[in-house]
C-alpha cells in the first residue's frame, strides 16, 4: 500500500517510514483502570460508568467487535461515557471480551443474540441501546429482538452496498486471501481486520504517519497521536464466524441493506421499531459512508472524521451534547422506573 500510494514520490515515502518509525519507538503510559463491572455474559462484561444516584434509564453502549471499546473513554479529557455521567446519566459500556477459537461458531448474529440480548434482559429497565460503528449494526439488531427505549446509531453502517463497488471488491479480495488461514486458527486476527480498514481511506493512512514524524515527540499532540493510534491498532481477534459474517454476509452480500438479516425472530429491520431512534452521521467520514446509515426520519449530521466524532477537539458540542440533548428527550417521554440496577462486582 505504501508503494502505491507513493509511486511518484520517494520522499513521501521515505517520510511515511520515518514517521512510522517515530511512532514504533515513542513512550507509552498505564492504560487506563476499567470501570466496575455490572454483570457478564459469557466472555462479555457489562461495566459501569455512571453514579448509583443516576436517573433515567440505563445507557447501553455497545462498541464495534472490531478495536477495544476504550474509544469512549480514551483518557480523562476525551471520555464521553464519564462526561455523560457528569450530565447525571448512567452510561453503561459493553466490552465483548477475547474469543478463542473454541468460539469460532460465534458469528455476529450470535453475539447479538446470546451475549447482548441476554445483557439486556438481565436489566431492571428497558435501556436505551447506543451503537457505535459496528456496534451500531448490532444494536439496532438487538432491538429487533428485546424491548429497549431508544436506539441511536452513531456512524453505524447499515446499508453496505453504500460502500461502493470498489471498496467492497477490494475487502472481498482481502477476505479470499485471508480465509483459508483464518479458518484454520478460528479467529480472524485484528492484522487482517486492520489491513481491511486501511484500503477503506490508503491515501490518509499514508499520510498521518507522514504528518506524525514532524511533530516534536515530546509534544501533546505526539502523545495524543500514539495513544490514538495504538487504540486503532490494538483489539481481540474476531471469531471465524463473526470476520466471516461480516466479509460476506455483510459487505459482500449486504444482507442488512436488503432485510435479508434473519435473526430469532425473524428479519432485521431498524426502520419497523416504534421507539426513538436517531442516526448519528458524518458526512466527512471516510471508514463508513453516510450513505450506509440506517434511514431513520431523525438524523443528526456533522463533520468528523469516524474516530473524531467521538474524541477530536470538536467532539463534545460536535456529537456528545447532541446526544446528550437526544437521551434527555428521551426520557422527558418516558415513565420513570424505580427499580435499581444490579449490584457492581467488587474490585480485583
Amino acid at each position: 500500500m505504501l508503494r502505491e500510494q507513493t509511486a511518484a514520490s520517494p520522499e513521501r515515502r521515505g517520510a511515511a517510514l520515518a514517521g512510522l518509525a517515530a511512532y514504533q519507538a515513542a513512550p507509552r503510559h498505564a492504560g487506563r483502570k476499567p470501570a466496575p463491572v455490572l454483570l457478564r455474559q459469557g466472555g462479555a462484561v457489562l461495566r459501569d460508568y455512571g453514579r448509583k444516584n443516576s436517573s433515567g434509564p440505563p445507557l447501553v453502549f455497545v462498541p464495534s467487535l472490531i478495536n477495544p471499546p476504550d474509544i469512549l473513554d480514551l483518557s480523562d479529557r476525551l471520555s464521553l461515557l464519564r462526561w455523560l455521567a457528569a450530565q447525571g446519566m448512567r452510561p453503561l459500556l459493553l466490552d465483548w471480551g477475547s474469543p478463542d477459537p473454541a468460539a469460532r461458531a460465534m458469528d455476529i448474529t450470535a453475539h447479538v443474540e446470546h451475549v447482548l440480548v441476554p445483557i439486556i434482559r438481565a436489566l431492571p429497565a428497558a435501556p436505551i441501546l447506543i451503537g457505535y460503528c459496528l456496534g451500531g449494526t448490532m444494536a439496532a439488531a438487538a432491538a429487533c429482538v428485546v424491548p429497549v427505549a431508544g436506539l441511536a446509531m452513531i456512524a453505524a453502517p447499515w446499508h453496505f452496498s453504500a460502500f461502493g463497488d470498489p471498496a467492497r471488491a477490494a475487502l472481498a479480495a482481502l477476505w479470499a486471501s485471508a480465509r483459508p488461514s483464518c479458518e484454520a486458527m478460528g479467529l480472524v486476527p485484528m492484522e487482517v481486520l486492520q489491513s481491511a480498514f486501511w484500503r477503506l481511506d490508503a491515501g490518509r493512512t499514508i499520510g498521518k504517519f507522514e504528518r506524525f514524524g514532524t511533530l516534536d515527540p515530546a509534544s501533546a499532540e505526539a502523545a495524543a497521536f500514539v495513544r490514538l493510534e495504538d487504540w486503532a491498532n490494538a483489539g481481540a481477534p474476531l471469531a471465524f464466524a463473526a470476520g466471516r459474517q461480516m466479509f460476506e454476509d455483510f459487505f459482500i452480500s449486504d444482507l442488512p441493506g436488503r432485510g435479508a438479516w434473519s435473526l430469532a425472530t425473524g428479519a432485521a429491520d431498524p426502520l419497523t421499531l416504534a421507539i426513538p431512534s436517531i442516526d448519528f452521521v458524518s458526512m466527512t467520514d471516510r471508514i463508513v459512508p453516510a450513505a450506509s446509515a440506517a434511514g431513520f426520519a431523525n438524523r443528526h449530521e456533522l463533520s468528523a472524521g469516524h474516530v473524531g466524532m467521538m474524541v477530536g477537539s470538536r467532539a463534545q458540542w460536535a456529537l456528545w451534547e447532541p446526544l446528550a440533548d437526544w437521551i434527555n428527550n428521551v426520557c422527558a417521554a418516558r415513565t420513570p422506573s424505580n427499580q435499581p440496577l444490579p449490584q457492581q462486582e467488587q474490585a480485583p
